[in-house]
């Protein structure tokens, strides 16, 4: 009789170390998951810089497109780490990744080569990959407005064919509606 009622005595004492710890663990989770839930992803979505006029399949950059990659290098190369992008997402034509490459390489992070035609899966690359981060996507006249409105809910005008400066950043809230800006990088 003495041994049950001392394992019944030990129980009361031990019940408030239990409880507390389990509340300092939930708490303790319960703030991990609200950090988590609260970052905002970067994307950044462009079309490629200037193209040639030939070869009609897949040309190269044009010289002015050269200078303008250039240019986006310097514009987006520069400033803190922890606000620099984190990784580049590009189609599978030349043009794309030729825009892209003076970027990448002046920050030393990954261009990731996407098909041009599956916007969804492309969008959701960039939300997967680096949710809570930075990305950009240069994408083509025909990919750019559906991506911006896959990644953001909100339709932005057709790209014309001579248009090659337009930028949108999208702010992405992992709640909340996202917000759409337009820049224009400069000649």
């Amino acid at each position: 009789m003495r041994k049950e009622y001392a394992s019944l005595r030990r129980r009361p004492l031990l019940a408030p170390v239990w409880l507390t710890g389990l509340a300092g663990l939930l708490f303790l989770a319960g703030a991990i998951w609200i950090y988590s839930a609260a970052t905002t992803t970067t994307i950044l979505v462009m079309r490629h810089a200037d193209k040639a006029e030939l070869p009609p399949g897949d040309p190269a950059l044009s010289p002015q497109g050269e200078a303008r990659a250039e240019r986006l290098a310097q514009l987006l190369g520069n400033g803190p780490p922890e606000t620099r992008l984190q990784g580049i997402l590009v189609s599978e034509f030349q043009r794309a990744q030729q825009t892209a490459r003076p970027l990448a390489n002046r920050l030393s992070i990954p261009v990731i080569v996407v098909p041009a035609g599956d916007v969804p899966a492309t969008a959701d690359r960039a939300l997967d990959d680096f949710g809570g981060g930075r990305v950009l996507i240069i994408g083509h006249s025909n990919t750019v407005p559906a991506l911006v409105e896959r990644l953001s809910g909100q339709e932005v005008p057709a790209i014309a064919e001579n248009e090659y400066g337009a930028i949108y950043l999208i702010a992405r809230p992992r709640f909340g509606r996202a917000a759409v800006t337009r820049l224009d990088l400069p000649l």
